[in-house]
């Protein structure tokens, strides 16, 4: 799958319209107009925000601005690749998904299909998704939760890509019952 299919915020509401998340998801922006995650959203009636500005300074701004109108409790990155601004680690709980388990294969350009090929090459035995507190750094706030996921001898990338986002989907939604439990 690429990157950015919107499948694990698919997981999310799913996982809210059966029950196993007793949350809301009151809104999904994007810097991707094109982006499946909006199709997505939409089918399920959940308001929708594009980012208009290019520059984290302005986008933070603009993401400021927007935010303030919803009630939210916690922002969840999901395939985000820029960096967060000040105002908005400042004001909100942001939480990240990586497909790797960092501090390895994280950092700028390190996302998606391009982890997966670099761990593959590596010959790493294990890999898997972290989840972690978003800061001003790519892919350095603190661990949250890691997964072990094996890698067989015979790995490809893309095998190892659905490995990944397959644990990633029960590692997140472990995180945000979590979540939910202590703001009750």
């Amino acid at each position: 799958m690429h990157h950015g299919n919107g499948t694990t915020l698919q997981s999310v509401i799913d996982n809210i319209n059966n029950g196993v998340l007793d949350a809301k998801i009151n809104l999904v922006v994007s810097d991707n107009k094109d982006a499946y995650a909006l199709e997505r959203a939409k089918k399920s009636n959940i308001p929708t925000y594009i980012i208009k500005n290019k520059s984290s300074e302005e986008i933070d701004i603009e993401l400021e601005n927007i935010l303030k109108n919803y009630d939210i409790d916690l922002i969840v990155l999901v395939g985000y690749l820029k960096l967060i601004g000040k105002r908005l680690i400042n004001k909100y709980t942001i939480i990240n998904t990586h497909p790797s388990l960092l501090p390895k294969y994280g950092g700028k350009g390190m996302y998606g299909m391009n982890v997966h090929t670099a761990v593959v090459k590596a010959k790493e035995k294990v890999s898997g998704p972290t989840v972690h507190f978003v800061n001003d750094k790519y892919d350095e706030g603190n661990i949250i939760s890691q997964t072990i996921v094996e890698l067989e001898p015979n790995e490809t990338p893309e095998s190892l890509s659905a490995k990944v986002q397959a644990a990633e989907k029960i590692q997140l939604t472990n995180i945000l019952k979590e979540f939910i439990e202590n703001k009750k």
